[in-house]
């Protein structure tokens, strides 16, 4: 009988399988989805569907300058950080984030429905494989990626953080900024800044910021006998100490303490013989707000043998 693209899709959902399996399944059984199930349980792929509830924490943080100049960060989730060294994990990753550089999909699921490199199916069907290859449940979370001026890529700890750090220079050869993009990359892993300048930090955020710093003030028994407007002054000067500790460039560089970040940059520039401008950063640290799993790995055990 035939068997339709819809149907193959249907069991493509319900077991997580990729699509030409689903379709060989639903071929075998004569359309009946239970028979097709129980088919691909049988060949060992349906054991994928389990493992994709587990909770995928671990994994990498990937950053990198395609060929064209594009710059990518990606992350990419596994359940646990062996199977994040794994090298066919590896390769699947670095793959994903040169397909990010060439086709420019808009979001994840966009990339999903890529064609992989060097085969004809979807990059979906591709990490089902690789799922039932690996053993373990993968997911891609999410990507950055910047088409526009000079990329520089940081990896930290094998792939714990991935920093993508892009800027617009003139007057000067890429090549020769890269150290610095290095090092400002190094800082963007280290510090963690909420924003790039100051000037994008938020109203809301500063607001509740001047009002815990003005409760503070006014809480402390060493203000008690001081007046409104010194609180104030006092609330605006910590304000510039906020921007110091959350803003990349008025932090303070951490190779060279004494100057900001916007200093440094500025002074490379001069040496150079042109502009640079620190446009925009990505950092991803991987796992970072995935609920993780506790397994009570006893209780497993006892389960697989019964």
């Amino acid at each position: 009988m035939a068997i339709s693209a819809k149907d193959v899709q249907k069991l493509r959902e319900m077991t997580g399988v990729g699509m030409m399996d689903c379709k060989k399944a639903l071929t075998e059984a004569n359309g009946d989805f239970d028979k097709a199930i129980e088919w691909l349980r049988e060949k060992g792929l349906a054991a994928q569907t389990k493992k994709a509830g587990k909770i995928a924490a671990e994994g990498v943080s990937y950053a990198i300058v395609a060929d064209n100049g594009v710059g990518v960060v990606i992350e990419v989730n596994s359940q646990t950080d062996f199977v994040a060294k794994n090298e066919v994990f590896q390769s699947f990753v670095t793959d994903l984030a040169n397909l990010v550089a060439t086709e420019n999909p808009a979001d994840v699921e966009a990339l999903k429905a890529c064609t992989y490199p060097g085969t004809d199916r979807t990059v979906a069907d591709v990490t089902a494989d690789k799922v039932l290859a690996i053993g373990e449940n993968i997911q891609i979370r999410r990507f950055v990626r910047y088409a526009e001026g000079v990329n520089v890529p940081y990896i930290h700890m094998g792939g714990k953080i991935g920093v993508l750090v892009n800027m617009e220079v003139e007057g000067i050869e890429a090549a020769q900024v890269t150290e610095l993009g290095k090092d400002v990359a190094m800082q963007i892993a280290a510090m963690n800044p909420s924003f790039l300048d100051k000037s994008d930090v938020d109203q809301s955020t500063l607001d509740k910021e001047k009002e815990i710093l003005l409760i503070q003030a006014k809480e402390d028994p060493k203000n008690a006998n001081k007046p409104e407007n010194i609180i104030e002054k006092m609330v605006m000067g910590r304000i510039g100490k906020y921007y110091e500790e959350n803003c990349l460039l008025q932090q303070a560089f951490v190779k060279e303490n004494k100057i900001s970040v916007e200093k440094h940059v500025a002074e490379v520039a001069k040496q150079l013989g042109g502009k640079i401008v620190v446009k925009a950063f990505t950092r991803f640290a991987t796992g970072e707000g995935i609920e993780k799993q506790e397994d009570d790995f006893a209780a497993e055990v006892a389960s697989m043998i019964k």
